[in-house]
Formats: C-alpha cells, sequence, structure tokens
C-alpha cells in the first residue's frame, strides 16, 4: 500500500477552500492555479509551486486547462518513511517556489505514470520530494555559507522598520532583500541562519504582535485589527493567532 497520495488532476473553475491534516505539495505542468495560503496567494504554474503544511487554510481555483500533481503527506507513521527528515523540512512552513527546470521535467515525465501505475505512487512521491529538497536545500547551503563567511549582515532594524510600515500590504522577501542589498535566496538562507525562522515567519511573528497590542489596547473590531495587521479576513486572522498564542485573539480583549 503506497503511504503518499499522489494524484494527477486538473484544477477546475470551482472556488475550493478548506484545510486538511495532512501536508500537500503541488506542481503544474501546464495551466494556471490561483491559491492562497491563510490570504496570502500566488499563481501555480509550470515555474512556480506550493508547499501547504497541515492545518493551514488555503483556497484555489483552477483555470480548468492545468494539468496539476498534487502530493499529500499524511503524518500519521512518517517517521518511518526514509525521507522523513526532508519531509519535515520541507514543510517547516508555508511557501511558494521556483520549479526548476529539472523538477519540471522530472514532473512532465512521472505524470502519465501516476494514474497507469498506483503501486509506484510511494516512490514516485519520494523521488519528487527528495529532488525538491536538494534544490532548495543546496541553495541554502550556498547562501548560507556565505553567510558564515561574515560578508553580510542582515539588517534586522531596518527590516522591521519596513515591516512596520507596510503592516496592512503584502510584504514580499525580494522587497526586504532588497533592503539588505541581497538576492532572495540569499537573503533568505542568511535570515534563517542569523534568526531561526524564515522571513515570512518573521514577518507573521510581528503582525501577530503588533494585533495582540491592539487587541489589549483598543477597542477596534477583531475585523478592523486584522485587516490592519494584513489578513484578508477575520478567518485566517484568528486561525494564524491560536496558531502562535495557543488561543482566539477574544481572549486576550481586556474587558
Amino acid at each position: 500500500m503506497a503511504f503518499f497520495n499522489l494524484r494527477a488532476c486538473t484544477l477546475t473553475q470551482h472556488h475550493v477552500a478548506h484545510e486538511h491534516a495532512f501536508h500537500q505539495l503541488i506542481l503544474a505542468t501546464s495551466g494556471v492555479t490561483e491559491l492562497t495560503i491563510e490570504g496570502r496567494g500566488e499563481r501555480i504554474t509550470r515555474e512556480r509551486g506550493c508547499l501547504i503544511p497541515s492545518t493551514y487554510h488555503h483556497e484555489y481555483i483552477g483555470d480548468g486547462q492545468n494539468q496539476t500533481l498534487v502530493l499529500d503527506v499524511p503524518l500519521v507513521d512518517l517517521a518511518r518513511v526514509s525521507c522523513a527528515g526532508e519531509v519535515e523540512r520541507l514543510f517547516e512552513s508555508p511557501r511558494f517556489f521556483a520549479v526548476p527546470p529539472q523538477l519540471h521535467r522530472l514532473a512532465e515525465g512521472v505524470l502519465p505514470q501516476v494514474a497507469l501505475h498506483p503501486a509506484l505512487h510511494s516512490e514516485i512521491a519520494t523521488l519528487i520530494l527528495r529532488a525538491l529538497y536538494l534544490n532548495l536545500h543546496d541553495e541554502t547551503l550556498a547562501a548560507v555559507s556565505a553567510c558564515s563567511e561574515g560578508r553580510e549582515r542582515i539588517e534586522l532594524a531596518r527590516i522591521e522598520r519596513y515591516i512596520d510600515a507596510h503592516l496592512s500590504e503584502s510584504i514580499r522577501v525580494d522587497a526586504l532583500a532588497a533592503l539588505c542589498a541581497l538576492s532572495p535566496g540569499h537573503f533568505h538562507a542568511c535570515f534563517r541562519e542569523s534568526l531561526g525562522m524564515t522571513p515570512q515567519a518573521y514577518v507573521q511573528q510581528r503582525r501577530l504582535a503588533h494585533a495582540r497590542g491592539l487587541i489589549e489596547c483598543t477597542s477596534l473590531s477583531l475585523g478592523a485589527i486584522a485587516a490592519q495587521v494584513g489578513f484578508l479576513d477575520q478567518g485566517s486572522f484568528s486561525r494564524a493567532y491560536r496558531r502562535i498564542y495557543g488561543v482566539p485573539p477574544s481572549l486576550h480583549r481586556r474587558h
């Protein structure tokens, strides 16, 4: 029995919004799908893929013409899988990523085999996950190596000022990287090496810390606070808040 659930499908023009108790990888070999994770969205294309950790709310709508590989990673007994370590690191946080040409060619090659050979799903899925991990991990290692030589420094105070000035807007990693005169990939790795978290996680943490202050010290509605700190709706804000603080935002309201 296959451990992974791998399928080739066409995502339709029907809007879907949900979350699930397993990790998910989305790769497209053609077409376009609009996808958001907790209110942050991009387009899934042959050049852009997506990693969705378990419990993260996401929404999508396809163009009805895409060819898409969807790989579900159950958490039960994950530790027994040979690539468990790589999988856990891949899904540390939600992210969109550039699909390298070699991974796109691999996805195109295995797409016809998915329906024909269900018994090989775990082997195919493991191959895809390891290829993706090696690509992302190699980029990170190169950038961390450069960081460790001390040639670049993350200008945290400058980054924080930028984040605080743009809390209600979409904050992209490339904009933060430009503040430090680094490429997005290099910046991402240096940031994680320096602070122990990704830039996206740091932005989220700062949004929610600001939101907590507004909850405790103002009478603004939760919907208004969610908008002020950059969430598209109160639901995604509340879920993110609970993940960080362990309680819904309403419990931090001072009466």
